[in-house]
């Protein structure tokens, strides 16, 4: 079988390579000899990382690549991840979600199928947007969501066409594979109570830097925690990191990792760490992936699906209402409670997986010949 793959791919963002470690690992291990290409920004990379072909992405640089790839396809796989959202400005076809969806209308020009694999939907709120999606997005064959509020927002929009499932992120079927060098790289005695967090830039959102700041002095003055920085997204969740330091009195206490490890690097970090303090959507799901508590701060729809569904939304926030001493408060309870909340974060972990693979069972049984 021949398969395409569209999404964020060779930016530099873990949690998108993360997807599609998990997407390539699978459909290696689930499907007969499958031939796979990735459309990726930075192709030799990604063909490299993953033992797979790949074209660029981009629509100024091989056209012709991207059309002889999808007409020797027997499928096209756009996602997983929140590929179809207008957050980012949309102009006509200009922006994250033309560029998606007129890939899938490629594809169909080119006599493929589609499959959204595992995606997030929305915000869709520019009437642009919702045109678009009204008239690509039901080109698709078949579409798995990873929550009920995506499933729920294609309906909204007039997307009924293909039929659609709610499953789970495909990340839930990430093969862990054991790496220390992410702990190699820090300079730490071994007897620390490492918290992971995970900080990003949000639009013109700045308050969240204080808070977390103020928190972390705190954590750091009274409970001894050692705080540990992990950058999901380069250079810029680095930026992000150290606007947090710059807020504080015990930043010597601190730590930021590389921005250059792999996603199962970091993930087999935060598995070593007690807890977890983070707004990267995926520093949270790597977190109940290894059971770790996790508190998140949602900026988006997506991460409080999440939380709710790994079970920590009660200790969790709205970006809007973040609030440092509550945020002591609620890492205290979640470091006085870790062992009953782990094994909940497992058991819920579990059942997201079985919810992740069934985007390949599904797959297969549409799409396998």
């Amino acid at each position: 079988m021949k398969v395409v793959i569209s999404g964020f791919y060779g930016l530099g963002n873990t949690g998108d390579e993360a997807i599609l470690e998990a997407i390539v690992d699978n459909l290696k291990e689930e499907l007969p000899d499958p031939e796979i290409t990735v459309f990726s920004l930075s192709p030799n990379k990604t063909a490299e990382t993953h033992q797979v072909k790949s074209v660029y992405r981009g629509w100024r640089h091989d056209f012709k690549g991207k059309v002889k790839a999808l007409k020797e396809a027997d499928l096209l796989i756009s996602g997983g991840g929140g590929l179809l959202q207008d957050t980012y400005p949309t102009k006509f076809l200009f922006g994250p979600l033309p560029y998606y969806l007129l890939i899938v209308f490629l594809a169909k020009l080119c006599g493929t199928k589609v499959m959204f694999f595992s995606q997030g939907i929305g915000p869709v709120n520019s009437l642009w947007g919702k045109i678009l999606m009204k008239i690509f997005a039901n080109m698709a064959d078949f579409v798995t969501v990873r929550d009920q509020f995506s499933k729920d927002l294609l309906h909204k929009l007039g997307v009924n066409r293909p039929e659609s499932k709610v499953t789970a992120d495909i990340v839930f079927a990430f093969k862990k594979k054991e790496d220390d060098a992410c702990m190699k790289s820090l300079p730490l005695r071994g007897d620390e109570k490492i918290l992971a967090v995970s900080v990003r830039p949000w639009f013109q959102h700045t308050a969240h830097y204080e808070e977390i700041g103020r928190a972390l002095d705190e954590l750091i003055e009274q409970d001894g925690v050692t705080p540990v920085f992990v950058p999901m997204e380069g250079h810029h969740d680095v930026r992000a990191s150290n606007h947090v330091l710059e807020q504080m009195k015990y930043k010597e206490h601190c730590h930021v990792l590389g921005p250059d490890f792999s996603p199962n690097q970091y993930l087999n970090f935060i598995a070593e760490c007690e807890i977890t303090i983070g707004l990267r959507l995926h520093s949270l799901i790597f977190s109940a992936l290894v059971a770790v508590p996790h508190i998140g701060i949602s900026y988006d729809k997506k991460v409080e699906s999440l939380l709710k569904r790994s079970g920590m939304w009660e200790y969790s926030f709205q970006l809007e209402e973040l609030d440092g001493q509550k945020l002591v408060d609620n890492a205290r309870t979640v470091f006085s409670k870790r062992a009953v909340l782990s094994s909940r974060i497992e058991e819920q972990a579990a059942k997201m997986r079985q919810d992740a693979m069934e985007n390949i069972d599904l797959l297969k049984e549409h799409f396998l010949k």
